[in-house]
């Protein structure tokens, strides 16, 4: 175990981002818990998140998610990259979860297992 500290952007309502919490704490980490929903993180954040994890907006979208379909949104939509993470950020319900940082490291907890290289 390392001292650098490990994040979780987090949603206690989703059992995945649950068990993800619980797979930390179980490896020996007390992670600060970013409850994303009360406190999104910026379209900058998002995207330097995204880039670490090497994925686009779009793969860290919730694209299920009702709100998308509510908001006219189309996984085809030609918009950036930049417009998709400032969508993100004003919409924290669409960004998929859990998102654990670790130093320079991130990675998502689907499934909860993904997140233990980067522990």
């Amino acid at each position: 175990m390392t001292d650098k500290p490990v994040t979780i952007y987090h949603n206690p309502r989703c059992s995945k981002s649950r068990q993800t919490l619980d797979l930390i704490k179980r490896s020996g980490h007390e992670p600060e818990i970013v409850l994303y929903l009360e406190d999104p993180p910026s379209a900058e954040r998002l995207s330097s998140m995204a880039r670490a994890m090497g994925k686009t907006a779009l793969e860290i979208t919730r694209t299920k998610e009702a709100l998308f379909k509510e908001l006219g949104l189309n996984k085809k939509d030609e918009r950036s990259e930049a417009e998709w993470f400032k969508l993100l950020a004003d919409n924290p319900k669409l960004i998929e979860r859990p998102i654990v940082v670790h130093g320079n490291q991130v990675a998502m907890g689907r499934p909860p297992e993904d997140v233990l290289d980067i522990l």
